[in-house]
């Protein structure tokens, strides 16, 4: 489908990130964008290195994964990112990795702990992680019910999508969403580095309290909502 070119292109160029940042190796790890006008997903490939990637490999798939268009199976997770799109209405992109330090948290089955300013600037929560999956839903639709369990934490937590970006998979790994695919990798990238942060910081002192509450207001504020003044316009 040529109309979606673009599609496929930002879904690769959002792949190929995930290696520059270093958040995965071989063929770990995956990025999709979807077009909210048509519904159509950009996925990639499943089990394809990175360095054998072209544009044209992604797979494109409707919400109901149902691959419209490609010669090549749609990556293992598609049923995690479909469910993600369908329930989180306001993202574009979600993107799965395997990076160290993230992983590492999720399989310890913690959530990350707010602990500074770095992590204050981009939210203001701990980073939550998920419940271990049950024997049923592992020997079930796994990749659904992978979706189903990062819903089921935000549900109980009461947190919004749109102001937490992140998440982790109890004994599985990190999965991340944004406005586009490109967001969604920068905030795997940002993840990664509150998981190393926070490891280390711990690994100091293992009772390191949470940052105050009045510097997380300050410090995600200033960067968020209508009264924020970092940065500049159009960056």
């Amino acid at each position: 489908m040529e109309k979606y070119k673009s599609l496929r292109e930002q879904a690769y160029e959002a792949n190929m990130e995930i290696l520059h940042q270093k958040l995965a190796i071989y063929t770990f790890g995956n990025v999709s964008a979807i077009d909210r006008a048509s519904g159509v997903v950009a996925i990639k490939p499943s089990g394809v290195p990175y360095a054998d990637l072209r544009p044209e490999d992604m797979v494109l798939v409707d919400l109901d994964n149902k691959v419209l268009e490609g010669n090549k199976r749609p990556s293992s997770d598609t049923k995690t990112h479909t469910l993600l799109y369908r329930n989180f209405e306001t993202i574009g992109g979600v993107c799965h990795t395997h990076s160290t330090y993230a992983v590492a948290w999720a399989q310890a089955m913690l959530a990350i702990p707010n602990l500074g300013t770095t992590h204050a600037d981009h939210l203001v929560a701990a980073i939550p992680v998920t419940e271990v999956m049950s024997d049923e839903m592992i020997s079930g639709d796994y990749e659904h019910e992978t979706g189903n369990q990062i819903l089921n934490v935000f549900k109980k937590h009461n947190l919004s999508p749109e102001e937490v970006e992140m998440v982790l998979v109890a004994c599985h790994g990190p999965f991340t969403w944004g406005k586009d695919a490109d967001k969604a990798v920068y905030n795997a990238t940002v993840l990664e580095e509150l998981a190393k942060m926070a490891y280390l910081t711990l690994q100091i002192n293992p009772s390191t309290p949470t940052i105050k509450q009045t510097l997380i207001d300050k410090h995600y504020f200033r960067k968020h909502g209508k009264d924020a003044y970092y940065g500049q316009s159009g960056y």
